[in-house]
């Protein structure tokens, strides 16, 4: 079957020679889409400048494709013009399959994990270790886009995938648009007392995000965080601390939070201060942000790990003394 067709397309191209499209090429890199030469793909850029003859000899070269002609027909025979953009096109497809690729714009693309909890200062780090995106995390200085003025609790974690070749600043502006429409559909929910803003509720919801992996325990943590704002408590939520201890990395890196750290003078030590931090201390998902519009009803102030990834909830200091006895006792055993 092979041989037939290409035997075709011969025929039909002596039909039409001297036939020339423009299009757009570059170059050919023979790489997977981490960058790592393999026998099933190879990564193909296409840009402004060349006709479809470059793009087959490049093909060709590569080994993807056995007739530049045949190629050549196909593109023609689907309206002559390839879309600008990085292709991963797998060994031993036809030359009609690149085509149709190449001219419906079939990209390569990547895939952006950004996971629930993490610092802007995490994310820019994450989107600068990502292969296959360009440009800087930062932008330049005196820009006016509104990327550029973002801070924690603007950007919404999510998996985003985009075209190969995508400016890192591109994916950090999806990011924050994509948090633009989450508010919109919970900015207009009864705000908890004494929670007057949106502003206020992703707040919160950064520390109770920060606070608890489980999803289930968010609307328990967000009701002592209430119930200690109602009371005119301090909230002493730790991860406000970490967040002022690492210039708002959000990470110990594996150092330990002491107690002279809960000393530190910072707006955003709510060990010092009371009521809610200046603004959030990481980028929320929408489950912590439900959990502090609809938190449980509950008469808990305090909470304290339990030795097995979630936390033991107590009305009274006492018995949040005794609770905190019994972690301090998991955690020498686990020594």
């Amino acid at each position: 079957m092979a041989k037939m067709f290409k035997k075709f397309f011969k025929r039909l191209l002596k039909k039409h020679t001297g036939f020339v499209i423009f299009v757009v090429v570059v170059f050919v890199g023979v790489f997977t889409l981490f960058g790592v030469a393999t026998r099933k793909s190879v990564l193909v850029t296409v840009a402004p400048g060349a006709t479809v003859a470059d793009v087959a000899n490049a093909l060709k070269a590569n080994d993807l494709i056995d007739s530049t002609s045949s190629f050549k027909l196909a593109v023609r025979g689907m309206g002559g013009r390839i879309q600008v953009g990085q292709y991963e096109i797998p060994r031993g497809v036809s030359a009609w399959r690149i085509a149709k690729m190449l001219v419906n714009g079939d990209v390569a693309t990547v895939k952006i994990l950004i996971p629930e909890g993490l610092t802007l200062k995490q994310i820019k780090i994450l989107l600068a270790n990502t292969d296959g995106l360009t440009g800087d995390v930062d932008c330049a200085v005196g820009a006016m886009a509104p990327v550029c003025s973002i801070a924690d609790g603007d950007v919404f974690p999510d998996t985003y995938r985009v075209a190969r070749g995508t400016p890192r600043l591109a994916v950090l502006d999806l990011a924050r648009r994509k948090m633009d429409t989450v508010k919109q559909n919970f900015e207009s929910r009864r705000f908890p007392r004494p929670l007057q803003s949106w502003h206020d509720v992703v707040t919160l919801a950064s520390i109770v995000q920060k606070e608890t992996l489980y999803t289930s325990e968010m609307p328990v943590v967000a009701s002592v965080y209430l119930n200690r704002l109602r009371a005119d408590m301090r909230l002493q939520a730790d991860p406000t601390v970490v967040y002022v201890l690492t210039d708002g990395l959000g990470d110990m890196q594996g150092e330990a939070l002491l107690t002279g750290h809960l000393k530190l003078d910072s707006p955003y030590n709510t060990y010092r201060n009371k009521g809610l931090p200046p603004g959030p201390i990481a980028n929320v998902g929408r489950d912590a942000i439900r959990a502090v519009l609809k938190p449980a009803d509950t008469n808990y102030l305090f909470f304290v790990a339990d030795g097995n990834g979630g936390h033991k909830f107590s009305n009274t200091y006492e018995e949040h003394l005794k609770n905190h006895a019994d972690w301090r006792e998991i955690k020498n055993m686990k020594k």
